[in-house]
C-alpha cells in the first residue's frame, strides 16, 4: 500500500471553518490520502467533493469524551452515514471500561457497528487514560463487537499515539480482523515509520501534506 493512503487527513478543532475544510479535502485529493476526517457537520459539505477520487468521507462519532449515551452514538452514526460518511471513528465509554463494565462498553459498539453496517467503524480507546490491561480489554471488546480498527487516541486528551501502545494493541487484536489506527501525535516521517512498523495500517494526522 502506498505511503499516502495509510493517511487519514484529519481536522478535527471546533473552530473550523469552511475554508479550512476545503483547504483539506482539496490537499486529500491531491496526495489521495485515505480519508477526509471532519466533525459531523461537515460531512455533507465533503462527501461530494470526494465524487470520483477513492478518498473517503469521515468523521467522529461521541467525540472527544465518549460519555454520551448509546442511543445518542447509533443516532449521530445513522445520520453520519445518511449525509455521505464513508468512515466513522467512535470513542468508547472510557469510564465504563474503567469500572470494568465490558458487557457494556461491548453492547455499545456492538450497536455503532450495527448502526454502521458496511462502513468502517474505528474505535477510539484513549489510551492515555488507560492501564495496559485496560488497553487490552478495550480492543478485545472492540474486536467482539465487530468493529474494524481499534485506535489510540482522539488527540483531545493527556497523550496521543506511542509505538509501545500500537504494539500492545496489534498484539490484543491478533487472529482477529480488526486493524490498529495510530492517531495523535505523528508529525515527522520518523514518527510515521515507527508507527507503522508497529504495525498500524491507518495513521490520524493534522499533518498529513508535511509527511508527503
Amino acid at each position: 500500500m502506498k505511503l499516502s493512503k495509510y493517511i487519514d487527513h484529519t481536522l478535527l478543532k471546533p473552530e473550523t471553518g469552511k475554508d479550512a475544510v476545503q483547504k483539506i479535502v482539496d490537499e486529500a485529493k491531491k496526495y489521495d490520502f485515505a480519508s477526509v476526517m471532519v466533525n459531523p457537520c461537515w460531512i455533507p459539505f465533503v462527501k461530494p467533493q470526494l465524487a470520483g477520487t477513492t478518498v473517503k468521507a469521515a468523521c467522529v462519532i461521541g467525540f472527544p469524551l465518549g460519555a454520551n449515551t448509546t442511543a445518542t452514538k447509533v443516532f449521530e452514526t445513522k445520520d453520519a452515514i445518511a449525509n455521505g460518511a464513508d468512515e466513522v471513528d467512535m470513542v468508547l465509554n472510557i469510564g465504563r471500561l474503567k469500572d470494568g463494565d465490558d458487557a457494556y462498553v461491548t453492547s455499545e459498539i456492538k450497536a455503532v457497528k450495527e448502526a454502521a453496517g458496511d462502513h468502517v467503524l474505528k474505535v477510539i480507546i484513549e489510551t492515555c487514560l488507560l492501564t495496559d490491561e485496560e488497553k487490552v480489554r478495550a480492543c478485545r471488546d472492540a474486536a467482539a463487537a465487530g468493529a474494524d480498527f481499534v485506535k489510540t487516541s482522539t488527540g483531545f486528551s493527556t497523550g496521543g499515539a506511542t509505538v509501545a501502545d500500537v504494539k500492545l494493541m496489534k498484539e490484543a487484536v491478533a487472529g482477529t480482523p480488526v486493524k490498529v489506527k495510530a492517531s495523535g501525535g505523528v508529525r515527522t516521517k520518523e514518527e510515521l515509520k515507527e508507527m507503522i512498523d508497529a504495525g498500524a495500517e491507518r495513521i490520524g494526522t493534522s499533518h498529513g501534506v508535511d509527511l508527503m
